[in-house]
Formats: C-alpha cells, sequence, structure tokens
C-alpha cells in the first residue's frame, strides 16, 4: 500500500471518538507494520522532560527490552534531543546505536512535537539496509501531525 493510499486510513482511525487515544496509537502501529514491507517494528516513545528520559507507548513487533531511554542514548534519545528527524541507513554503522535485535539493520526516528514541544516519536525499525527515503520522512511527518491533534 502506498502513503497516499496509507494517509485517509491513519486519519479514519485517529478520528473515531469512541477509541481511546492508546488503542488508535496501537491501530495506527499495526497498520503501518502490516502494509509497509520494511517496517518491521513500530513504536511510539513519548517523553517525561522532568527524568529526561522516554518511555515505550504503543508499539507492534517483537517485544523490547527498551522501555525507558535516557535523553540522548540511542537514535531516539538522539532525537529527544535534537528534535530532527534521524535516519540510520545501517545501524552497524551508529556508535550510539541501541541494539534491540540483531535482525534490525535500519531504523528512522521521526518527533512528535504538540504545540511546538517534543513530546515524544515514532520509531521503525527494518531488517532492511537502507530502505528509508524523504517519502517515509515526509509519510511518518503526517502521521505524528495527526497524532499530535489528540493531544
Amino acid at each position: 500500500m502506498t502513503f497516499q493510499e496509507l494517509k485517509p486510513k491513519v486519519q479514519d482511525i485517529l478520528h473515531h471518538t469512541n477509541i481511546l487515544r492508546e488503542d488508535k496509537l496501537l491501530q495506527v502501529c499495526h497498520l503501518l507494520r502490516d502494509n509497509i514491507d520494511y517496517y518491521d517494528w513500530v513504536g511510539f516513545y513519548f517523553a517525561n522532560h522532568e527524568e529526561k528520559t522516554l518511555h515505550l507507548g504503543p508499539y507492534a513487533g517483537e517485544p523490547t527490552d527498551h522501555t525507558v531511554i535516557p535523553f540522548g542514548k540511542g537514535i531516539c534519545g538522539q532525537v529527544a534531543v535534537s528534535n530532527e528527524n534521524f535516519v540510520v541507513p545501517d545501524v552497524k554503522a551508529q556508535d550510539n546505536y541501541i541494539a534491540c535485535s540483531f535482525t534490525v539493520k535500519s531504523e528512522i526516528v521521526v518527533p512528535l512535537f504538540v504545540d511546538g514541544k517534543n513530546i515524544g516519536q515514532i520509531d521503525i525499525d527494518s531488517n532492511v539496509l537502507d530502505p528509508f527515503t524523504e517519502a517515509d520522512e515526509r509519510f511518518l511527518e503526517f502521521v505524528n501531525e495527526e497524532i499530535a491533534k489528540l493531544f
């Protein structure tokens, strides 16, 4: 399914009023993982700015031990500090990478802003080397903009 085809499906999930926010986010994770071949793990991390940590939210994929990540540590932790998208074509080339699974080859993390504040991020792991393009970044920015409306 193309990104253009997925956009209205994301909006449909997020605009159901009788579903809890956590359940909507979980449905989005499954939608993306099930419809984009190289999205092998899709999840959200949310920031605790007082503790300077990220906390795992809804996700689709293999379980992870990384339920709390300090700001600055790993790709997700770096995005919490930089407030910028981070595309990693090959995780083995990253010094500050936190290995989630030996099958993961690449990662993309896009921050989630609400009222100009980075409250978290969407994190995608892929078992394929270098699959992410600018189109992925724009699509995930769209997803996060839609999710921001829930806060």
